[in-house]
């Protein structure tokens, strides 16, 4: 028999997966592409520390600002219109790369913000698209299939050389191409589940603060965030020619398990997902921190660490802050919960390398390693954000598929020994039999769950 095809077993219309695969991920792989152009700059400018520092700054800054303050346009003109004038706007940005290869610092640091500003201001409106189109339950999946898209684009980018005249140019078309996709889907925020709650009123951020769900989630986010890029400080200098296929190894290994962690979330909850990605980067440094110096200890690292955000990078970027925004929009949660990643990123790109040059690496691991096993402590007491009901129904359809196969094996048994030769010689008769036999396993399953 022919299975279903994926977006039926999903419950969602293939329209609508690939819509959002399509606008989440381009922006993504448009933005990873921006930061490369952006460091290519600043590094052929040869810029002193508190130049290059500057000119970071106000990107970083320009992005999350943005970020926190773009719901306001949200609500002046209507999600969908301003997701519309968000894509424009990083279709007009991308041409400006064209000009970003200047001597002129004021000239780059005015593209920088505008590049920052491009992402951040629609960044958590498309998010807050994402989660009213995808259910709760099935969110966990799709970002996985998100992810691990995006994993490979920026693979690509990685191998392909693209001239830098024509860079922006093509960043204009791949910005474009999200735009008109979002223009053929005509898919309004809420129409794909009708029973989808309306959102209704502008939760505002000190109200999200002070939710103990979000403090206890955000909390070993922040911890992550701030000794994420400590080892790509330092494993170029330790492993030499051998960082780029390292770093090959590690990306695929976050892609495919992205895939993995996604279907995770879906089916065992978010919390355990979060504490084991956790504990496994915990490991991960342990290792270096051990034999900083043995190449084999950075392979490890590689594969531990690649598994661990897979699951990290699906849960705390594309997931988790939709989960507790329940009735509420959710744009503002992940404005919130997305901010430790570009603080890390910025740390990454300024002070990353002289913390690599002036800390011993046995010590840096060491306590990065600590850092994060205490990280979990918070994971611990905070709640599960999938529904109850789901994790529920799931473990009683599980536990009634087994009863009824173990009853299947028994019928088996008894058949072979000529017990039941009855049912053998009248099929409707077995036909009843296997179905009280499942009515049976199912009353079973319910009445000890």
């Amino acid at each position: 028999m022919l299975s279903a095809p994926s977006h039926q077993r999903l419950g969602i219309e293939a329209k609508t997966v690939f819509t959002n695969v399509m606008i989440v991920v381009n922006p993504l792989v448009w933005y990873y592409a921006v930061i490369s152009v952006l460091q290519d700059v600043i590094g052929k400018m040869s810029l002193d520390t508190s130049m290059a520092l500057l000119v970071w700054g106000i990107h970083f800054s320009g992005l999350i600002s943005a970020a926190l303050l773009g719901n306001l346009l949200t609500q002046k003109i209507g999600q969908r219109r301003f997701l519309i004038f968000w894509m424009t706007l990083g279709i007009i940005s991308s041409l400006t790369l064209g000009a970003i290869y200047v001597s002129n610092i004021l000239i780059v640091s005015f593209l920088a913000l505008l590049l920052g500003v491009s992402l951040g201001v629609g960044m958590p409106t498309c998010m807050r698209f994402y989660t009213d189109c995808i259910p709760i339950e099935k969110r966990g999946r799709i970002s996985g299939i998100i992810m691990f898209t995006f994993v490979i684009a920026m693979l690509m980018l990685t191998i392909v050389s693209v001239d830098a005249i024509f860079i922006g140019v093509i960043l204009a078309v791949w910005r474009l191409s999200s735009l008109l996709t979002f223009l053929w889907s005509k898919i309004s925020a809420v129409a794909p589940f009708k029973e989808l709650k309306q959102k209704t009123g502008a939760t505002s951020y000190k109200q999200i603060i002070s939710q103990q769900t979000f403090i206890l989630y955000f909390i070993p986010w922040v911890m992550f965030s701030l000794v994420n890029y400590l080892p790509a400080a330092l494993q170029a200098s330790f492993v030499g020619e051998q960082n780029a296929f390292l770093l090959v190894i590690q990306n695929g290994f976050i892609g495919i398990f992205a895939v993995v962690g996604g279907l995770l979330l879906d089916y065992i909850g978010r919390k355990r997902i979060a504490i084991a990605g956790f504990v496994m980067i915990g490991l991960s440094f342990s290792f270096l921190g051990a034999y900083p110096e043995s190449v084999f200890s950075w392979y490890l690292s590689a594969i531990l660490g690649g598994i661990a955000w897979g699951f990290v990078f699906v849960l705390f970027i594309l997931t988790i802050w939709g989960d507790m925004s329940h009735s509420a929009p959710s744009d503002k949660y992940y404005a919130l919960g997305v901010t430790p990643f570009f603080v890390s990123q910025f740390l990454g790109l300024t002070v990353g390398k002289y913390i690599a040059i002036n800390v011993q690496p046995y010590a840096l691991f060491s306590f990065t390693a600590f850092f994060l096993f205490l990280a979990v402590l918070p994971l611990i007491y905070a709640p599960e954000t999938l529904p109850e009901k789901t994790l529920k129904d799931r473990d009683l359809k599980s536990y009634t598929e087994k009863a009824l196969k173990q009853a299947q094996k028994e019928a088996e048994k008894s058949q072979k020994k000529g017990n039941n030769k009855k049912a053998s010689d009248d099929p409707e008769g077995e036909a009843e039999d296997n179905q009280e036999g499942y009515e049976e396993a199912r009353k079973l399953a319910e009445k000890y769950y």
